[in-house]
């Protein structure tokens, strides 16, 4: 038996096209044309009209979603949802990883190239470049040149946009913990100070350093999803592939030759799918860490198809079986479990809504373990905090349940306006004799006098010496 080990060498045929370590400046991005960047612009559209829009909605006298930091509310137009409702919101947020997982497994990172605030952002921060400093050979060329009146003119034009971006952007966000109305006109009078200016700054710089420096950077080195997505993906999970089998070789040639008689795949070489790419990858080298699943490469390529008179797709959402020649099975044992997963938890979290209680009661026992009245009764007191939920004044009603041998004293009845939150402090008296417990469990209940189905319960400790 030989003890060397077998080889083989590969030769790696040189690239054509510049990386984007060769280009001045990073990565400069060709404009480009087609469905994909349609769609893609129609979600960013609903993404900023969801954002810039949402934070100037009014409901009644009050902004519609504010998360009232200094009340501890969230309001999101007719619903008020308090602390005890966080749970709620970690539901929410486990169903969006859910969901994101479902949508990786059917489709790659379709996330981050069509909907991810990186991305969007990105996008509008690169078409204010194009707008300032021309299309990718200009501002190649512009990188390039030296210091002069219009560089120095188109750069600050660039960069003032992106600020006003990144203004725009801290402001709306902030706004959604501070009314946006006194917020931008305090910003305008330049009398915003304090906390909220430091948080719309930080937002700001957030903005302009992520969209307008980092870009690729925050998607390849900083997002983690970037890291674990191949963990997801399956023979059948569609991502945007180059097909091999019909684009090689590459190579130039006349439009109209006959490519196959020169021994020439599809593929003309005008490396297009790459000066279209976001983050500067070369999408025929492979599925990379990189890609987005933006699609900008598909659409490059399918107008170079059309121009040449070749058939669109050689670039495409293609899955692992679409390459090696087979076909995409849709209905799959792992996409099936999201899919009940997700309708399972989505479910429970409209069911927690619909059932969530109107009204919150928290009961706690004063320090004193017990105390004699003026009766002689064993007498424990409490502090009831108590949150009228509702967008309505609410006439409640107090009492104990199943408390045979006690009494309680104090307001048993009393109104709290919308969203008011109100401590009531009662005793609670023994009225039979001592127990041969020390301690015995009490229910408190409040309800609602014109609505019965508004009910809260909560359950505290009675404590009395013990009989001899």
């Amino acid at each position: 038996m030989s003890d060397r080990i077998p080889f083989r060498v590969i030769e790696i045929a040189p690239t054509t096209h510049k990386s984007k370590s060769q280009v001045a400046g990073g990565i400069h991005t060709r404009s480009f044309t087609g469905f994909y960047r349609n769609l893609r612009i129609a979600f960013a559209g609903l993404l900023f009209v969801l954002f810039f829009g949402t934070a100037w909605l009014q409901w009644g006298d009050r902004q519609a979603v504010l998360w009232d930091l200094a009340d501890s509310k969230f309001h999101i137009f007719g619903a008020t949802f308090w602390p005890q409702d966080f749970i709620l919101l970690s539901a929410l947020l486990i169903i969006c990883a859910f969901g994101l997982f479902a949508i990786t497994v059917f489709a790659g990172r379709v996330w981050c190239g069509y909907s991810c605030p990186q991305s969007t952002w990105t996008w509008l921060f690169m078409w204010c470049e194009k707008i300032a400093e021309g299309d990718r050979n200009q501002r190649i060329k512009l990188a390039a040149a030296p210091w002069g009146v219009e560089k120095i003119a188109r750069r600050s034009l660039k960069h003032g946009l992106w600020l006003a971006i990144g203004v725009l952007t801290g402001l709306t966000f902030v706004g959604y913990f501070t009314p946006i109305r006194p917020l931008a006109a305090e910003l305008l009078t330049f009398e915003l100070g304090g906390v909220a200016l430091f948080w719309v700054l930080f937002f700001t710089a957030a903005t302009y350093l992520n969209a307008g420096w980092l870009r690729e950077a925050v998607c390849m080195h900083m997002c983690p999803y970037a890291r674990f997505q191949s963990v997801m993906f399956d023979k059948d999970t569609l991502a945007v592939a180059y097909d091999p089998s019909r684009g090689e070789a590459r190579g130039p040639r006349k439009k109209g030759s006959d490519a196959r008689s020169q021994g020439l795949g599809d593929c003309i070489d005008c490396t297009l799918c790459v000066q279209v790419c976001p983050t500067g990858i070369d999408i025929r080298e492979g599925l990379q860490m990189a890609c987005i699943g933006c699609a900008a490469c598909i659409d490059a390529c399918d107008g170079v198809m059309d121009k040449m008179g070749y058939a669109r797709g050689l670039i495409g959402y293609k899955s692992e079986h679409n390459l090696q020649g087979g076909k995409t099975h849709w209905l799959r044992p792992r996409l099936l479990g999201y899919a009940a997963a997700l309708t399972v938890m989505i479910g429970a979290l409209v069911l927690a809504l619909q059932m969530r209680p109107m009204v919150s009661m928290d009961v706690i026992k004063d320090r004193g373990l017990f105390r004699e009245n003026a009766l002689g009764q064993i007498e424990n007191i409490y502090l009831l905090k108590i949150i009228n939920k509702t967008q309505e004044p609410q006439h409640y009603r107090l009492r104990l349940v199943d408390a045979d041998g006690f009494e309680l004293h104090g307001r048993t009845e009393f109104t709290l306006a919308s969203g008011e939150m109100s401590e009531l402090p009662v005793s609670v008296a023994m009225l039979a004799d001592r127990p041969t417990s020390s301690s015995q469990e009490l229910t408190f209940e409040i309800q609602d006098s014109d609505q019965p189905g508004i009910r809260s319960t909560a359950r505290s400790r009675f404590v009395a010496p013990m009989n001899r």
